[in-house]
């Protein structure tokens, strides 16, 4: 069902050499490089894109392969890749509802990459309970990843179908939780996320909007991860590509929330994707199935049919009348 390789033999040492470099790359990027709240201009976003795009081909063609030694094959870099261009790719439709929600809290422009570099962190964890669970349940029980391809089939047709995103805070179940426990002030004190009001400690907008994040998140991760799970059911693969992905799109926000709303067709590419992943993972359950639709192995054929279909989506986006505005063709 998955793109096969030589199965990986990771150490724990491995596993936390890795984990340690992330937070001290994270430690470093909120204490020196972005101590004081600031806006991100396109320059210095598109920048850090690129370096954290380089880091992560990097890893993919040379940190993996010294840090695991001889088990690293090319098979494995392109599976990496692969995980990594899928999560990359529904981590667009994520930006975008981000954007929303930046948009109805009113946040700051200052303030904005303090709630994603908190809001990635707790996705980092939440997708990395997620990964680790995934891999034991589809160890012990390898019927699960029929559930993923059903799952990811039923998403994209109706992704396919379904209209713009809308945030409603008041339906958050997290939010109308935190505002029963904690006061909640109306207006914002600096950066803080928690503020005192009436000899209390009251949470500001910035930190409702935090929670809407991560739990956006959690809503995009449940689609994201079994995706991957559906490339590959190597656990380090699988969170390390999610890891190099969620890292970088902290800077690609600030790159692309004033372009993705140009491209109008990028949304149901993403959908084709979690459509063809889905379908590529029941299609062995087809006894005598035409030997082209056999995925197992081929992962050349995997990459390119994704990269074909977004890169398609968004030069259609360009292409159709009316310009790449999604409010091309209204009053």
């Amino acid at each position: 069902m998955t793109l096969t390789a030589a199965t990986l033999t990771v150490t724990p040492v491995i596993w936390l050499v890795f984990v340690g470099a992330v937070l001290v790359f994270l430690a470093l990027d909120l204490g020196v490089f972005h101590r004081k709240p600031r806006a991100v201009d396109f320059g210095e976003a598109l920048m850090w894109t690129t370096i954290w795009f380089s880091m992560a081909m990097a890893f993919a063609f040379w940190l993996a392969p010294i840090m695991i030694g001889e088990q690293w094959q090319a098979s494995h870099t392109k599976l990496f890749i692969t995980g990594y261009v899928v999560e990359l790719s529904l981590s667009m439709d994520n930006v975008f509802v981000i954007a929303l929600i930046f948009t109805y809290f009113r946040v700051p422009l200052e303030y904005q990459h303090r709630v994603l570099f908190w809001g990635i962190l707790g996705a980092l964890v939440m997708r990395a309970v997620m990964i680790l669970s995934g891999a034991e349940l589809i160890e012990r029980f390898d019927w699960i990843l029929y559930v993923f391809g059903a799952f990811l089939l039923f998403t994209g047709i109706k992704m396919l179908f379904a209209g713009d995103e809308e945030v409603e805070p008041e339906k958050n179940i997290v939010i109308r939780l935190a505002r029963k426990i904690y006061p909640v002030t109306t207006e914002y004190d600096g950066q803080h996320f928690f503020t005192p009001l009436n000899g209390r400690r009251a949470l500001t907008p910035l930190a409702l909007c935090l929670i809407m994040v991560e739990t956006t998140d959690l809503i995009f991760a449940v689609d994201s991860i079994p995706a991957i799970f559906g490339i590959t059911t190597e656990a380090f693969i699988v969170f390390t590509s999610n890891v190099f992905a969620i890292l970088g799109l902290r800077s690609l926000y600030f790159v692309l929330v004033g372009l993705l709303r140009h491209f109008r067709y990028l949304k149901y590419g993403m959908a084709l994707v979690l459509v063809f992943i889905g379908f590529k993972m029941l299609v062995v359950l087809w006894e005598g199935h035409p030997a082209w639709l056999n995925f197992e192995g081929n992962h050349d054929a995997v990459l390119g049919i994704i990269g074909a279909i977004l890169g398609l989506s968004i030069v259609a986006s360009v292409l159709a009348p009316g310009g790449t505005g999604t409010d091309a063709g209204k009053d």
